[in-house]
């Protein structure tokens, strides 16, 4: 009887001692007061240059990643496509050119590249100039196959489905799938401007313009949005603006990418004198279409800094399913770029415990991964690029999501991080500079009803910790 109680006693202290053997004591006491169930976060830290960690607690449970996921696809690409990967948008036509007139479609064949905007259209019209064409006979027809996906402009993920971080991805995405407008208050009457000619979508003014200091109800327009079954979109604009209020800019998911370019390509076309008598059609370029030109892209470097500091939603779409291009036979489906993920992560050991990687980017809940393979990721990715892949990551202080997060603190420029926040989440993942120099994994996964109020609290503690003792 004795030895059964020294067994169940032995048990006891080991169960009632786990977290303390698994965190180092004074680490344990930093965090003891914050109101966190201990079993809904967990903590993985190691320095880059040992092999085993020096905090391990639930490191193998799964959890939900929120915008930390981004790390699973922006590292994937840097593998399989390398830092200076650009996307080629490809132009062809059908027809001839003769005398400066091309008597046939201009073909744009997209490739999926998210950085597309009204600022490249320079470059563009430039190299149709270069060919000599002064005048298209025909069509502008665009090819948007390279990507299999939803018609939708919005993912629905909340009630903000006109809010940019919801828009949808597409294998022809112009200005990220934002529609610009400003608006201007005058005496009488708002002026309105769009920042693209975009004919795809109206705006109907009913604002009145009042008098009075350019506050509360009199600051911001009331935007209310109605789109019909053919994606066309009317915006109604209403309320009152003080006309002492200064230029309001408008940002919203209103028009299909094709028809944003297709418009702001037109009118640019028409700008240099090169008038196209057709319209807009979506097909496929055809096998006897002859190669124009081609236009490039940001390098993937720069997209995946992007992604990374501003936890950019959209990109990351279009990255995961450029991956998922890249690695199958196009058209590239969620699947495909699943699978491409899956494939890359396993081939290189970094994939622990169940993985389920949605759509690449953080607007999801079904979405799972561990600590542990955030830290295997982020082990891997230091001794294979340190510094240069460091960088495209949020810096404490300085930039991104973190850039108003510990500005006062010791952590301030010692801290390499990836965010990661929807509901009952609230996850940090990358390096911090311990006070020796050294640096380390850190990764930390909150899962919790309290954790919009206490995650943030939990990670500083923890960020801290390393900056101030290791």
């Amino acid at each position: 009887m004795g030895s059964v109680k020294k067994i169940f006693f032995t048990i006891f202290i080991f169960i009632s001692s786990s977290f303390a053997v698994t965190i180092p004591d004074d680490l344990a006491q930093e965090i003891s007061t914050i109101p966190i169930d201990k079993q809904n976060y967990s903590i993985y830290i190691q320095s880059v240059d040992s092999n085993y960690p020096i905090a391990s607690w639930q490191t193998y449970v799964v959890r939900k990643p929120a915008s930390v996921i981004k790390l699973l696809t922006t590292y994937s690409a840097v593998l399989n496509l390398g830092f200076d990967y650009r996307w080629e948008t490809k132009f062809y036509y059908t027809g001839k050119i003769r005398q400066g007139i091309l008597r046939g479609d201009l073909y744009v064949k997209a490739s999926g590249d998210s950085t597309l905007s009204t600022k490249d259209l320079d470059d563009i019209i430039a190299q149709v100039r270069e060919k000599g064409i002064h005048k298209i006979q025909g069509n502008i027809v665009i090819d948007r196959t390279l990507f299999k996906v939803s018609s939708r402009n919005n993912s629905g993920f909340d009630k903000n489905i006109y809010s940019p971080y919801n828009a949808m991805p597409d294998a022809i995405m112009f200005n990220k799938r934002k529609s610009t407008f400003c608006i201007t208050p005058d005496s009488k009457r708002a002026k309105i401007v769009k920042d693209v000619p975009d004919g795809s979508y109206t705006i109907v003014n009913k604002l009145r313009i009042v008098g009075g200091s350019c506050r509360r109800g009199r600051s911001w327009p009331r935007v209310h949005i109605k789109t019909d079954s053919s994606s066309r979109s009317t915006v109604f604009l209403s309320g009152k603006l003080s006309r002492h209020c200064g230029t309001r800019k408008i940002c919203k998911v209103i028009s299909m990418p094709h028809r944003a370019f297709y418009f702001a390509l037109k009118e640019k076309l028409l700008d240099n004198g090169i008038k196209v008598t057709g319209t807009l059609k979506l097909k496929k370029v055809p096998i006897g279409a002859k190669y124009l030109f081609s236009h490039y892209s940001e390098p993937l470097e720069s997209v995946i800094s992007t992604i990374a500091k501003r936890s950019d939603n959209l990109m990351a779409r279009q990255l995961f399913l450029t991956l998922g291009a890249t690695c199958f036979a196009p058209p590239s489906t969620l699947y495909k770029s699943r699978k491409a993920v899956e494939k890359t992560l396993k081939k290189y050991h970094i994939l622990e415990g169940t993985t389920h990687i949605e759509n690449g980017s953080g607007l999801s809940r079904s979405a799972r991964v561990t600590a542990k393979t955030l830290a295997n990721l982020l082990n891997h990715a230091y001794k294979n690029y340190g510094q240069r892949w460091m960088n495209t990551l949020s810096i404490a202080g300085i930039d991104g999501t973190i850039h108003n997060r510990f500005k006062y603190s010791t952590v301030f420029g010692r801290a390499w991080m990836k965010t990661g926040t929807i509901k009952g989440v609230k996850n940090i993942a990358g390096y911090v500079e311990g006070v020796s120099g050294q640096r380390y994994v850190v990764v930390i996964l909150v899962n919790d009803r309290l954790a919009h109020s206490y995650g943030y609290k939990l990670a500083n503690r923890v960020i801290e910790w390393v900056a101030n003792t290791q």
